[in-house]
């Protein structure tokens, strides 16, 4: 049997720093990024479901939060202002992306390759849930840059100040759409940045 790189590439997120541009008290990984977008996605999913009679999958959610950067184990981390500064650079990048995606897809056994490419491609989805859950998983990926921000400016580092505030922005649009998000950032945003004293 032939073996796979797929899980050993993957395994290198960790390896994949964020925030290139700007000085960080704390270096933030993509491995540890996907992990936050994953439970804020599950979470924003399950008070959909719970609080708002949706019917997404939230473990659905969680999954492809996990994988949702993949590409940039390949790519790196392009900064978002780099990223969309103008329609031609941001179109370009995309391409990249699904080129890279297409390559990490290219190792996995043939046999895998569709379940994985249902987690890695996300640009059709099959149903207005699906929608729904990709437009909550978004916003679990804003959320989880806004939390990086708050951290940042609560160990004393104004670097995030701008960050923070057009972050703060898109979330709050966001959230005038999707009543999930502003659910968490009324309940779960805040104590952010709290000591762990204060959070238990």
């Amino acid at each position: 049997m032939q073996t796979s790189s797929f899980f050993a590439i993957i395994s290198r997120m960790r390896y994949i720093e964020r925030w290139a541009l700007m000085r960080n008290s704390r270096p933030e990984n993509l491995s540890e990024h996907a992990l936050d977008v994953a439970l804020i996605a599950h979470c924003l999913a399950t008070l959909g479901n719970v609080r708002y009679g949706r019917h997404l999958d939230a473990d659905r959610a969680a999954l492809i939060g996990l994988y949702h950067d993949a590409s940039e184990i390949i790519t790196g981390d392009m900064p978002t202002p780099v990223k969309y500064a103008n329609a031609e650079i941001r179109d370009a990048y995309h391409r990249v992306e699904d080129t890279a995606q297409k390559t990490l897809l290219s190792t996995l056994p043939d046999d895998l390759r569709p379940v994985y490419q249902k987690i890695l491609s996300q640009q059709q989805p099959a149903d207005a849930d699906e929608a729904y859950l990709l437009k909550l998983i978004k916003a679990a990926d804003k959320l989880s840059a806004l939390i990086k921000c708050i951290d940042e400016a609560q160990a004393g580092n104004a670097e995030f100040a701008t960050a923070e505030a057009s972050t703060r922005t898109i979330v709050e649009d966001m959230a005038r759409e999707l009543p999930e998000v502003q659910d968490f950032l009324t309940e779960f945003l805040p104590p952010y940045g709290n000591t762990l004293d204060q959070l238990l």
